[in-house]
């Protein structure tokens, strides 16, 4: 009798859009989940039977009978909000693989310093924080949980690129600051990567090669688009949200090399440049 590998995706963002067509195509059934009903056509012209702001009851059976889970809700002020609503009352009894999409803002500020998947976590940030507890409930819940921790996710329709076109873009310069950025498909690779070998328990480090500055990614995205970048903003002048603000404080370099020994996982585009380059090809 053959064993039906079925998805449930725990909110339906930017990288379950993503590695959905992939579980297709390795033949898995999904649903997911979501709390905007404007996502069911979305999600079915994917494949994924939509579940929309469930009960929950309704998501606690669609847990039980999933044999693989993407979580990428992230957690509010108070908690995880899946797990609060489930009072810690789920049937994971079927359960072979259950992903929890964390960031690596959870290493805190390593001062432009490399940090490695064996780097305990110190989260500066309230919600750096709450991921890392987050991460801990979710391993608590099941031993089947593997956690991935992002960089800055980028992709079409999210990048330096569309921010440049839509005149958006800013160059803030902070000496020494650097991040580190992921391209939503090499996720969505390691994503599958993991699926395929269960045993390899991580944490897992989603980053590319190329850790650089913000003014960087935007003026090599301008370059790309054949025009002017937008001029540049020294950080202690310069007028940002207090949103914006602290993702600039916090400064460090991501290695992903024992994720990718690990998992046997690859990267499509090592540099922001090769994805950047990716984009703006698909776009003319």
């Amino acid at each position: 009798m053959t064993h039906t590998r079925s998805a449930l995706l725990l909110g339906f963002g930017y990288v379950a859009k993503a590695t959905a067509p992939h579980l297709r195509a390795a033949g898995f059934q999904l649903t997911g989940t979501s709390r905007s009903i404007e996502k069911s056509r979305e999600m079915r012209a994917l494949g994924v039977a939509p579940l929309i702001d469930p009960a929950t009851g309704d998501l606690r059976e669609a847990m039980a009978a999933a044999t693989h889970i993407l979580v990428s809700v992230p957690p509010g002020e108070t908690g995880d909000p899946v797990l609060e609503a489930l009072g810690g009352d789920v049937d994971l009894s079927g359960l072979d693989w259950l992903g929890y999409l964390s960031t690596t803002g959870v290493y805190g500020d390593a001062d432009g310093g490399w940090v490695s998947e064996e780097t305990p976590p110190a989260p500066v940030e309230a919600r750096s924080k709450r991921r890392l507890e987050a991460e801990q409930a979710w391993q608590a819940l099941s031993d089947k949980t593997r956690i991935f921790r992002l960089s800055g996710i980028y992709g079409p329709g999210r990048s330096a690129l569309e921010r440049v076109q839509a005149g958006t873009a800013r160059r803030i310069v902070k000496p020494g600051q650097v991040f580190s950025r992921i391209h939503v498909e090499d996720i969505a690779a390691a994503l599958m990567a993991s699926i395929t070998r269960p045993e390899a328990a991580g944490p897992f480090n989603l980053a590319d090669d190329a850790p650089a500055s913000q003014a960087d990614v935007t003026a090599y995205a301008a370059e790309l688009l054949g025009v002017d970048p937008p001029p540049v903003e020294d950080f202690d002048t310069a007028e940002m949200s207090a949103m914006m603000r602290s993702f600039f404080s916090s400064s460090r370099r991501v290695s992903s090399e024992a994720t990718r020994a690990a998992l046997g996982w690859t990267l499509q585009y090592p540099t922001y440049r090769d994805g950047l380059q990716a984009i703006y090809a698909a776009s003319i």
